[in-house]
């Protein structure tokens, strides 16, 4: 087939996608002007024409890989970054891209902090209560930006499963649930999914963004891209050389506590839209994936 008509199919399965984003948006009515509209549109677009499809594996930040597993998606920055502001979200230098799949109602956020070497021996006697209360005061601190910005402030409300760290493989994963304030006991609550690995000079966290009812299906999911995630060699928790590396002014509990605060009440808030249109917007996503994949497989027969 020539490149032409190649071109062709790929700009006509765009189209699809860009219906569905742009309609789903429209629906949420989470744009009201046209110039919001049209960054929406122009952020959707450039973030759909460099989704990398799994099997794969991707490079992250350069310090890591993941083996990105089939029917999952990935969209790096800038792109992911441009739509992630678009949407009225805040991303720093330490945001790496989102992942998408068919098997989560909503999408994990990658980040790599430059924190330095994190020690983790306070993770053998923390209190688990302590740690709810610190991130509950974190939160309420937090919410005095949130309302600066003129955004909803969050309440966390309990654990959804509780700090676990392995100390063989680094990894730490803990959940907690959250809520608008003033928002009825009834609202659907949403929840941060988070997991984290320690790697030499600070930790990549894959931030699974989701709610309640979904949950304890998703929990699965994410475990299973956190085994998926790696340090290059020479950037692993082991490789860590005291004489020269720089260790974090903080400990493991942080990442519980004040830190993860900062950034709990953003993603929570981007649940509440995401919910009411995720599933056409992920179906549009994945078609371009699906449909690309299945072409390039027949023509290579």
């Amino acid at each position: 087939m020539s490149p032409h008509i190649v071109r062709k199919l790929f700009s006509y399965l765009h189209s699809i996608v860009a219906v569905f984003l742009l309609s789903c948006l429209n629906i949420a009515g989470h744009a009201q002007d046209s110039a919001a509209e049209q960054e929406i549109q122009a952020a959707a677009e450039a973030m759909k024409a460099v989704l990398v499809s799994g099997p794969k594996n991707v490079p992250l930040g350069g310090r890591a890989t993941i083996d990105l597993p089939e029917r999952f998606t990935f969209a790096p920055e800038p792109e992911a970054g441009r739509f992630m502001r678009a949407l009225g979200n805040t991303v720093d230098k330490d945001f790496i891209g989102l992942i998408f799949s068919a098997q989560l109602s909503g999408f994990v956020a990658v980040e790599f902090s430059p924190s330095g070497y994190i020690k983790d021996d306070d993770a053998r006697d923390w209190d688990t209560d302590e740690l709810l209360k610190n991130l509950k005061d974190g939160t309420e601190h937090a919410n005095k930006e949130r309302a600066r910005r003129g955004l909803p402030e969050i309440a966390v409300l309990d654990w959804i499963e509780k700090p676990v760290y392995d100390a063989d493989t680094h990894r730490l994963v803990w959940s907690a649930s959250s809520r608008r304030k003033n928002d009825p006991a009834s609202e659907e609550q949403g929840v941060n999914y988070n997991t984290y690995l320690l790697g030499r000079e600070g930790y990549l966290s894959l931030n699974l963004v989701t709610d309640t009812g979904s949950v304890e299906n998703e929990k699965p999911v994410a475990k299973q891209l956190l085994a998926a995630v790696g340090f290059n060699n020479g950037q692993r928790y082991e490789d860590f050389d005291a004489t020269t590396d720089r260790v974090a002014e903080y400990g493991l509990a942080a990442l519980v506590g004040g830190l993860a605060a900062k950034k709990l009440g953003l993603l929570a808030v981007i649940a509440v839209f995401f919910a009411k249109a995720w599933k056409i917007i992920l179906l549009g996503l994945l078609a371009v994936a699906a449909i690309g994949k299945r072409f390039f497989r027949r023509k290579g027969t």
